[in-house]
């Protein structure tokens, strides 16, 4: 069964436009069906990305709502939904960190240019400052 972009963003707890980046880029190979929506292999998809735990991604909602002990589910099922959850969580941090840290480090270039130029300029500034030729008015009036 191949996975939708919707599909492997979920079975490997990353954002859809990361996953869509990574078929762009080349990382994943991922050809459209004739819906024209991504047909992503799983196993091309976890070569790039780890899966996320997938068995509480099986149960239903309702399930849940009625309680691990009907369903059959170990006592600890409410504790393995709470650590997928927090995966998903933090592997949406990490994108969210990398965004920054990549918007940092073009600031930090977009700094270090502002003061290249700031002193390059200020060797002009200084140039014209010291000009001893008349200027304006005073140019007119005595030169």
């Amino acid at each position: 069964m191949k996975y939708t972009l919707s599909e492997a963003a979920a079975a490997t707890g990353k954002n859809k436009a990361t996953i869509q980046r990574a078929i762009k880029r080349g990382n994943i190979s991922a050809p459209k069906g004739e819906s024209g929506s991504y047909e992503i292999d799983p196993s091309e998809l976890h070569r790039v990305f780890q899966p996320v735990a997938q068995r509480v991604a099986q149960i239903d909602n309702a399930t849940i709502r009625n309680g691990a002990k009907q369903a059959g589910l170990p006592p600890d099922f409410n504790a393995l939904q709470r650590i997928a959850e927090l995966e998903k969580e933090l592997a949406v941090m990490e994108e969210r960190k990398n965004g920054l840290e990549e918007q940092k480090r073009h600031l930090t270039d977009t700094v270090e240019d502002l003061r290249k130029r700031l002193d390059s300029s200020e060797g002009r500034v200084l140039a014209l400052l010291n000009d001893p030729r008349p200027k304006g008015f005073w140019k007119r009036v005595f030169g």
